[in-house]
Protein backbone atom coordinates (compact mmCIF):
# COMPACT_ATOMS: atom_id res chain seq x y z
CA UNK A 1 0.00 0.00 0.00
CA UNK A 2 3.00 2.80 1.09
CA UNK A 3 4.36 2.35 -2.69
CA UNK A 4 1.10 2.46 -4.54
CA UNK A 5 -0.21 5.51 -2.25
CA UNK A 6 2.81 7.84 -2.67
CA UNK A 7 4.01 6.58 -6.63
CA UNK A 8 0.64 5.83 -8.08
CA UNK A 9 -0.40 7.53 -11.78
CA UNK A 10 -2.65 9.94 -9.64
CA UNK A 11 -0.14 11.10 -6.98
CA UNK A 12 2.55 11.85 -9.44
CA UNK A 13 -0.55 14.16 -11.39
CA UNK A 14 -0.65 15.87 -8.74
CA UNK A 15 0.78 19.45 -8.11
CA UNK A 16 1.36 21.85 -4.94
CA UNK A 17 -1.13 22.10 -2.63
CA UNK A 18 -2.77 18.95 -3.44
CA UNK A 19 0.36 16.93 -3.37
CA UNK A 20 0.77 17.98 0.45
CA UNK A 21 -2.91 17.39 0.98
CA UNK A 22 -2.67 13.75 -0.06
CA UNK A 23 0.93 13.71 2.04
CA UNK A 24 -1.00 14.55 5.23
CA UNK A 25 -4.28 12.54 4.87
CA UNK A 26 -2.02 10.09 5.46
CA UNK A 27 -2.76 10.61 8.78
CA UNK A 28 -5.96 10.21 8.85
CA UNK A 29 -5.98 6.89 7.27
CA UNK A 30 -8.26 5.30 10.07
CA UNK A 31 -11.07 8.00 10.49
CA UNK A 32 -10.87 7.80 6.71
CA UNK A 33 -11.83 4.57 6.74
CA UNK A 34 -14.38 5.00 9.50
CA UNK A 35 -16.17 7.79 8.25
CA UNK A 36 -16.51 6.28 4.68
CA UNK A 37 -20.08 6.03 2.61
CA UNK A 38 -21.13 5.35 -0.89
CA UNK A 39 -19.07 1.87 -1.84
CA UNK A 40 -19.18 1.22 -5.14
CA UNK A 41 -18.16 -2.40 -6.24
CA UNK A 42 -16.03 -2.58 -9.00
CA UNK A 43 -14.83 -6.27 -11.04
CA UNK A 44 -11.01 -6.47 -11.61
CA UNK A 45 -10.07 -5.91 -15.27
CA UNK A 46 -6.28 -5.20 -15.39
CA UNK A 47 -4.34 -8.34 -15.56
CA UNK A 48 -1.37 -7.62 -13.21
CA UNK A 49 -3.85 -7.52 -10.26
CA UNK A 50 -5.47 -10.98 -10.60
CA UNK A 51 -4.18 -11.94 -7.66
CA UNK A 52 -4.18 -9.29 -5.20
CA UNK A 53 -7.37 -7.88 -6.22
CA UNK A 54 -9.02 -11.24 -7.30
CA UNK A 55 -12.66 -10.40 -5.57
CA UNK A 56 -12.11 -7.09 -7.43
CA UNK A 57 -12.51 -3.47 -5.87
CA UNK A 58 -14.38 -0.83 -3.64
CA UNK A 59 -14.08 2.70 -4.05
CA UNK A 60 -16.08 4.60 -1.04
CA UNK A 61 -16.02 8.48 -0.67
CA UNK A 62 -15.10 10.22 2.51
CA UNK A 63 -13.01 13.20 3.83
CA UNK A 64 -11.12 15.33 6.17
CA UNK A 65 -9.88 18.78 7.49
CA UNK A 66 -6.66 20.29 7.22
CA UNK A 67 -5.74 22.95 10.16
CA UNK A 68 -4.28 25.98 8.50
CA UNK A 69 -2.24 28.11 11.09
CA UNK A 70 -1.02 31.57 10.83
CA UNK A 71 2.57 33.01 11.24
CA UNK A 72 1.96 33.14 15.51
CA UNK A 73 1.05 29.32 14.89
CA UNK A 74 -2.83 29.23 15.49
CA UNK A 75 -5.14 27.73 13.66
CA UNK A 76 -6.61 30.41 11.42
CA UNK A 77 -9.06 28.25 9.50
CA UNK A 78 -9.80 24.74 8.17
CA UNK A 79 -9.98 23.60 4.68
CA UNK A 80 -12.20 20.26 4.22
CA UNK A 81 -11.61 17.70 1.09
CA UNK A 82 -13.23 15.29 -0.28
CA UNK A 83 -11.91 12.20 -1.15
CA UNK A 84 -12.28 8.46 -2.78
CA UNK A 85 -10.74 5.90 -1.61
CA UNK A 86 -9.94 2.75 -3.67
CA UNK A 87 -9.81 -0.70 -1.64
CA UNK A 88 -9.07 -3.89 -3.12
CA UNK A 89 -11.00 -6.68 -2.05
CA UNK A 90 -8.01 -9.56 -1.45
CA UNK A 91 -8.48 -13.39 -2.19
CA UNK A 92 -7.74 -13.71 1.36
CA UNK A 93 -11.50 -12.26 2.04
CA UNK A 94 -9.59 -8.72 3.45
CA UNK A 95 -9.76 -5.03 2.57
CA UNK A 96 -6.76 -3.05 1.96
CA UNK A 97 -6.68 0.08 1.46
CA UNK A 98 -5.01 0.96 -2.21
CA UNK A 99 -4.91 4.74 -3.00
CA UNK A 100 -6.83 7.67 -2.09
CA UNK A 101 -8.06 9.77 -5.04
CA UNK A 102 -10.11 12.52 -6.25
CA UNK A 103 -9.11 14.43 -3.72
CA UNK A 104 -11.23 17.88 -4.18
CA UNK A 105 -11.22 21.06 -1.87
CA UNK A 106 -14.80 21.40 -0.65
CA UNK A 107 -15.02 24.20 1.30
CA UNK A 108 -13.09 26.75 4.19
CA UNK A 109 -14.65 27.38 7.40
CA UNK A 110 -13.06 29.99 10.02
CA UNK A 111 -11.67 27.96 13.21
Amino acid sequence: MPDEYAKSKYTASLKGGLAKTKANAAQAIPELIEISVNPTYMVNHEKKHDKDAKFGWYRYDSRFAMAIYNREGDVEKYNVFKVRMIIRHDENGKKYLYDIINIKKESEYPA
